[in-house]
């Protein structure tokens, strides 16, 4: 079953009106109380969001968002009663996407967790997929012929970035300025990109079909 959030948590009083909130406002919701019920969890189950606690009976909120990291880019907000900044400092490198302190206010979590999941259920929407070349946004992965393609965070950028203003150029400076946030990327660095992800892509990367060079200008990704 797919939930729109997984609540991770053992202080099970704050979980269970946490839950029992959030489905009041629409917002499908479970709760497990350990490490072992999470992982339970995952045998039937999946879910959009994660609110996970650090201290659990049996592990650390902190591996369990390593783990997830490690295959999904499933947003998680921190739910804890440690407010040191290291705590957060840890959380947020890690992989979590915000930190909230307890005890919290329920109406500003459920503000939160709404804008959340009105973002990802847009990524849920948005693809890519030609019968050969196929893009998962929410997953951010890539399929040639239904084989997933390894590209690193950066090829990736690029080629959704293309992707996103197919059919037209999309500058050096463009790109320069919205995938790397950088102006003074040099020529050759984009280049070898460009190739890696034509190795990856294309048939004949030597004769591309979806990435088209426009010489000392930029790319077009000609793809339908």
């Amino acid at each position: 079953m797919k939930y729109d959030c997984l609540i991770i948590d053992d202080e099970e009083e704050l979980a269970n009106n946490t839950c029992e909130y959030l489905n009041m406002f629409e917002v499908k919701s479970y709760v497990c109380y350990s490490k072992k019920e999470y992982e339970d969890f995952l045998k039937k189950n999946s879910a959009t969001l994660i609110l996970l606690d650090i201290n659990l009976k049996d592990g650390s909120g902190f591996d369990i968002c390593k783990e997830i990291r490690k295959e999904k880019d499933t947003p998680i907000l921190f739910i804890s009663a440690r407010n040191t900044d290291d705590d957060k400092i840890i959380a947020l490198t890690i992989g979590g996407d915000d930190y909230i302190e307890k005890p919290y206010s329920l109406g500003v979590l459920l503000a939160k967790v709404k804008a959340i999941l009105k973002r990802y259920k847009k990524e849920e929407i948005k693809k890519y997929d030609d019968g050969n070349l196929k893009i998962d946004y929410l997953n951010k992965k890539v399929y040639k012929k239904e084989k997933e393609v390894k590209l690193t965070s950066l090829e990736y950028k690029l080629l959704t970035y293309l992707i996103d203003n197919k059919k037209r150029l999309v500058t050096k400076d463009e790109l320069f300025d919205k995938v790397w946030n950088d102006k003074f990327t040099l020529d050759g660095t984009l280049n070898v990109h460009i190739r890696k992800i034509r190795e990856q892509i294309e048939e004949d990367p030597n004769n591309p079909k979806y990435i088209t060079t426009i010489w000392k200008e930029g790319y077009i990704f000609d793809g339908e």
